[in-house]
């Protein structure tokens, strides 16, 4: 496992949204999604405001890899399971990023729902083997 450089953080995170893309049985990528990215420390985090049940959330749980880009940042990933213990500073993270946005939008992304769908991006040294 390798680490986000400082200068991938800075990028992704000051980008206003990510595109990401799952990788599929074959190795190719699936449609990519735009969705909201926030930053924790040296962690980039997604969710997905329609839960679990989004379809593009459910890809990134079938194989757990796939691609972001985000801020002039191309990467291949690994989904990792977030855990719940950080939702309250995800929240503020989210909050912060967004404060532009009107609260009732905000608000998606840090509602139950989402917190049950939260992915941390972990890039990946090498990348996928694509078909």
């Amino acid at each position: 496992m390798t680490a986000w450089t400082s200068d991938e953080l800075s990028k992704i995170d000051g980008a206003d949204e990510l595109r990401i893309e799952s990788q599929r049985a074959d190795g190719t990528l699936g449609s990519p999604r735009t969705i909201w990215v926030a930053r924790l420390g040296d962690d980039l985090y997604v969710r997905s405001v329609r839960g679990p049940d989004s379809v593009w959330y459910r890809g990134t749980q079938l194989r757990h890899g796939g691609r972001v880009e985000a801020g002039g940042v191309s990467k291949d990933v690994t989904f990792a399971d977030a855990g719940g213990e950080l939702d309250d500073e995800l929240d503020a993270a989210y909050r912060a990023k967004y404060r532009r946005y009107a609260e009732n939008i905000v608000d998606t992304i840090v509602a139950p729902l989402a917190k049950s769908a939260t992915i941390r991006l972990v890039p990946r040294l090498y990348g996928m083997h694509r078909g």
